[in-house]
């Protein structure tokens, strides 16, 4: 795995999957074909070490921006993060995860319900939404 974002900033995507170890490097690939069918409407990047769909830019009212996407997927030492706003209304749902407000980390795949977390990947662009109204 690359050591730094500064190492994958001229990866694609494929590429940068292609660099997980197994079985990690399967696991990211389920997620991210999921991601692509579920929302083939956002883009996929990279962003960093985190694979990222739907990118956007932001601006709060106060006047603060920056970049964000819809989605992101990131591979950690010890488990796989899924970035993804409204989360945490499906923590009953999902009992073999960890999830916060806009966090679900699991170990593997096997771990969620897909068909739970293609529901709440058709909720990520909601993020924008929110952000108006701050």
């Amino acid at each position: 795995m690359p050591a730094s974002a500064a190492e994958t900033k001229s990866l694609t995507p494929a590429q940068f999957i292609a660099t997980l170890e197994e079985p990690r490097k399967s696991e990211i690939k389920k997620i991210d074909k999921l991601i692509r069918q579920t929302m083939p409407d956002l883009k996929p990047v990279l962003v960093g070490n985190m694979l990222g769909y739907g990118p956007f830019r932001y601006r709060y009212k106060t006047g603060r921006e920056g970049d964000m996407c819809d989605i992101c997927l990131c591979s950690k030492k010890n488990y796989i993060s899924l970035h993804v706003f409204g989360a945490d209304k499906y923590k009953k749902k999902l009992p073999k995860a960890d999830i916060g407000v806009a966090c679900i980390r699991f170990k593997k795949l096997d771990d969620l319900d897909l068909e739970v977390l293609k529901e709440i990947l058709r909720g990520a662009p909601q993020i924008r939404d929110w952000i108006e109204k701050k």
